[in-house]
């Protein structure tokens, strides 16, 4: 006979300072502003080939490069990008007004020990997207050796959190307070597609824009996915 499995006994964790302030933030964000949710699918092809691309170039140019660019650089750099064209989705809402936000502070989550940090670049937009994955490496590394200061995690505008590294292929996020949106980036996906009644291979990604409704409507929502659409498919416009 094969042995019984032992039963596992429970246990209380403490909730540590930084669970504690994470819980509370969501908590007050999801049962506060009124969320709602826009899907969009994109071809992931060309932003392969083109972060293969920009780091070979990078490379020829700097063989002692330290680091590589990385799928998140580049969405970042179109997050920015994208928020200029469409800059309602910068904004927060102060009950008496909505602030429209004159620079663009992006914050991106980064999984620690005891939960998740949301570094912030600032000026995104004003940033070459070499620059910008410098920074974004740089805050990465301080909050993995918890050495970011309190004024590298606040004052973001729009937050991109990112879980393709972990084999999800979608989900939805909850805003970050006091911003009005939130973009959840799954992981790319070999599949299938049909043009012209014709089957090829392809690649695709799923982003999720969750939208605080006090602030933006659908048109607006629908607009920033559908030009950060165009961006991550012809990641060229990127560099013009």
């Amino acid at each position: 006979n094969l042995p019984s499995p032992g039963i596992r006994e429970d246990r209380l964790i403490p909730v540590s300072k930084m669970r504690s302030i994470i819980a509370q933030r969501l908590l007050e964000s999801k049962n506060t502003i009124p969320h709602f949710y826009l899907q969009k699918e994109i071809n992931a092809t060309p932003l392969k080939e083109a972060r293969v691309a920009l780091n070979i170039k990078l490379a020829n140019r700097n063989p002692n490069a330290p680091s590589k660019l990385t799928l998140n650089d580049i969405i970042l750099k179109a997050c920015a990008e994208t928020i200029s064209l469409v800059p309602e989705i910068n904004s927060s809402w102060e009950e008496k007004e909505i602030k429209l936000h004159g620079g663009i502070h992006l914050a991106f989550g980064v999984a620690v020990e005891d939960g998740l940090l949301t570094p912030v670049v600032r000026n995104a937009d004003q940033l070459a997207l070499e620059d910008l994955s410098i920074e974004a490496k740089s805050l990465i590394a301080k909050a993995r050796t918890k050495k970011l200061s309190p004024n590298e995690m606040t004052g973001s505008t729009f937050t991109v959190t990112n879980l393709g590294m972990f084999g999800i292929d979608q989900f939805t996020s909850i805003i970050n307070s006091p911003e009005s949106c939130i973009l959840a980036v799954g992981g790319i996906k070999e599949t299938v597609g049909v043009k012209n009644g014709q089957f090829y291979a392809t690649n695709i990604m799923k982003l999720t824009l969750t939208c605080d409704h006090r602030v933006v409507d659908g048109a607006t929502g629908a607009a920033f996915l559908q030009t950060l659409k165009q961006y991550l498919e012809d990641p060229i416009k990127l560099f013009l």
